[in-house]
């Protein structure tokens, strides 16, 4: 069976889950630890454009991830767009496993970095010892799968709970920060801040490196496709309202901090939103606020957890993934198997690893297969098809893909170190994906070549 069909799972969720869900692994932890970073890689408040550029990134994104999420609304998300798009007899095999090869690093370094985030910020209410700081942030992530070890339907309503508490506590930051904001300090400008040199576009790359890692988390709900209501409608406008929604509170959030915070001082602290409260009202409410935040940081680690739990199972159905990961929970009904592998292996990064290293790594990682390899895909799919059976159709096609590569491109390029890291981990799961192929004899060393484009691909409904 493939994996388009997905049989067992329930579709369970909603908009307004959908919609949740997206927005609490969106917002998790980046935007209050790496606010500081992000104006000291800009030098000032104009640190606001690297935010700007980052939603505008992710709108652009969100084009591909709509058009392929609308049409292809499975479980297992960009495994089944690549296998799809590139030919599920042949380079679509490649393609989709070395995603799901990807999915064991990126997954995990996903949910360690907000781990390890929840945990510095812990560090406000209570001073964490080398040791101490490793035990809270593996234990986040336990706790986490064991909430998670329950049927769809439930999850979908904590989602919503978890949801509010992070509405709640960026409204409440953003209140404050208008009730006392000071243009003054907000727009104290060095000079050279607008150059547009050389110099200036570096740090803006080396900015959004951090700012794209705060937006990403936008098509979760493509992940979970296969449990969505009416996915045609749903996935598009799900991607759409959270990209929106986050990019206007993301940049009212940042904007109130520079208007309390002096940007030389923002930059250097390490919990700028605990900082910026116990400003306004005191380290009472500092303490309340830190609360807050680590709300957030647990609702990301769970949204994130839950979508990629999907990508292995969904490619074990496919036979492109080692079986077990197939299995479903006999009474709950979910990948049980496939979340508590990665669950283990997001405990051993979150202990072993620093925020700095997982946000590079993350980013390294996946631009190059998933989110280029997806706008690829785009056109190669409406190309082989057509667009009679798209659901939802990109608007100014192929303009949001194109440009969609170059931002992925340039944004890979600003990984810095972290590069080699992720082209390495492509060659090694290139010659996993020959391994495997080679034992199972599928192609490319199948003796008689499959036909490609014999599938069809687009299915609207299950």
């Amino acid at each position: 069976m493939g994996a388009g069909e997905n049989t067992g799972l329930e579709r369970g969720l909603g908009l307004k889950e959908a919609v949740a869900l997206n927005m609490i692994e969106i917002v998790g932890i980046g935007p209050f630890v790496v606010s500081g970073i992000v104006i000291r890689e800009m030098g000032g408040p104009q640190a606001l454009l690297a935010w700007l550029a980052g939603a505008v990134l992710a709108t652009l994104d969100a084009f591909v991830w709509s058009e392929l999420g609308a049409a292809m609304p499975k479980a297992g998300g960009t495994y089944v767009f690549l296998r799809e798009a590139y030919g599920p007899q042949r380079w679509g095999r490649l393609m989709s496993f070395l995603f799901v090869w990807q999915t064991f690093v990126q997954a995990p370094l996903s949910v360690a970095s907000a781990s390890i985030g929840f945990t510095r910020y812990a560090g406000y209410l209570h001073p964490l010892s080398p040791l101490e700081a490793k035990a809270v942030s593996g234990g986040l992530v336990i706790f986490l799968v064991i909430l998670l070890y329950r049927r769809i339907a439930t999850i979908g309503k904590i989602s919503l709970l978890l949801w509010a508490g992070v509405i709640a506590t960026l409204l409440w930051l953003i209140w404050g920060g208008v009730r006392h904001f000071d243009p003054k300090i907000a727009f104290d400008f060095p000079p050279g801040a607008f150059s547009f040199s050389w110099m200036w576009f570096a740090g803006l790359g080396s900015a959004m490196v951090s700012t794209i890692y705060s937006y990403w988390g936008y098509y979760n709900i493509c992940h979970l496709g296969g449990e969505i209501r009416d996915p045609e409608k749903n996935i598009p406008r799900g991607i759409f309202l959270s990209v929106l929604g986050i990019a206007v509170l993301y940049l009212a959030m940042q904007t109130s901090i520079l208007g309390v915070i002096p940007w030389r001082e923002a930059q250097n602290s390490k919990f700028i939103v605990s900082t910026f409260v116990e400003r306004l009202y005191g380290h009472g409410a500092a303490s309340v606020a830190t609360g807050m935040v680590l709300w957030i940081a647990l609702a990301s680690v769970f949204s994130v957890l839950l979508g990629y739990s999907r990508v292995p199972y969904s490619a074990a159905l496919d036979g492109n993934f080692f079986p077990i990961f197939g299995r479903l929970h006999p009474t709950k009904h979910f990948p049980h198997f496939s979340l508590l592998a990665l669950g283990a292996l997001a405990f051993f990064f979150s202990i072993k690893l620093d925020l700095e290293t997982s946000i590079a790594g993350i980013l390294a990682v996946r631009l190059i297969v998933q989110f280029i390899g997806q706008a690829v895909g785009v056109m190669l799919l409406r190309k082989r098809l057509g667009t009679e059976r798209l659901p939802f159709k990109m608007w100014l096609y192929p303009l949001p893909a194109v440009l969609t590569m170059i931002g992925w491109a340039w944004l890979f390029w600003h990984t810095g170190a972290a590069r080699k890291w992720g082209l390495l981990e492509i060659l090694l799961g290139v010659l996993a994906f020959l391994v495997w192929t080679k034992t199972m004899k599928q192609w490319p060393f199948e003796k008689n070549q499959p036909t490609v484009g014999t599938s069809e691909p687009i299915r609207t409904s299950q």
